[in-house]
């Protein structure tokens, strides 16, 4: 059950361990040059944003007006207006991104990977498509063609997320594998997509991992553990 108290709390003491040293980091790079005040801290900016996710929600901006700003004023007193707030977002791209890291569960051995397609358009309107135009490319699922990206996971037998990888939907499933990988152990499985005995080759030589694909259906079924071809 969605609890705000303990999300915000959890994210807030990511937040003061991770914001002095990445300001520290950038102001040693020349990444800033002042610190522009909000009337936000990063954690409640954070907390809201991933809150959204959570809630199940499809439309950000309803969201923010109908259930932040209607519900939850009690809990973050004197938000700003919705534009003001988007104006926002783009500096917490970042520490988003090592809150994920952060959230990552512990790999025991045992590890599923799989991809999935995120559109960025109807195929209809590629050709008119700005804002993701040399990130995103044409795309292959086992369902239809998609313009947009793939994130590439690996989660544990407990469903914890162990990493991820976006690329361009162009990219072939197995090419990403030995960065997604890398620094697992034990045994990992996949859907039919990743039938490859260079990379199962590969990956047991590099990482000691032992890799398991799901066989097409014109191959021929490989002898294995009982306990393995249940996973």
């Amino acid at each position: 059950m969605f609890s705000l108290d303990a999300l915000f709390c959890h994210v807030d003491d990511f937040c003061q361990a991770f914001e002095g040293q990445w300001h520290k980091k950038l102001l040693n790079h020349g990444g800033i040059k002042r610190n522009r005040s909000k009337s936000r801290c990063l954690s409640e900016i954070m907390t809201i944003l991933v809150a959204f996710h959570q809630n199940h929600y499809r439309n950000f901006k309803y969201f923010y007006l109908n259930q932040v700003k209607q519900y939850w004023s009690d809990a973050f007193p004197g938000l700003p207006s919705y534009q003001r707030f988007i104006e926002w977002i783009p500096s917490t791209l970042i520490p988003l991104c090592v809150y994920l890291k952060h959230c990552f569960g512990r790999c025991t051995g045992i590890g599923f990977i799989d991809s999935t397609s995120l559109k960025v358009c109807h195929n209809r309107r590629i050709s008119r498509h700005r804002v993701f135009k040399d990130l995103a490319a044409r795309g292959k699922t086992s369902v239809d063609w998609f313009f947009g990206f793939k994130l590439h996971l690996v989660v544990n037998e407990f469903g914890q997320l162990l990493n991820v990888i976006l690329t361009p939907g162009n990219i072939d499933d197995r090419k990403p594998i030995p960065d997604l990988l890398s620094g697992l152990f034990g045994k990992i499985f996949g859907d039919r997509g990743y039938v490859s005995e260079k990379l199962a080759s590969q990956l047991l030589e590099e990482f000691g991992i032992q890799f398991f694909a799901k066989p097409r259906r014109n191959m021929k079924n490989k002898l294995m553990l009982l306990h393995d071809k249940l996973l």
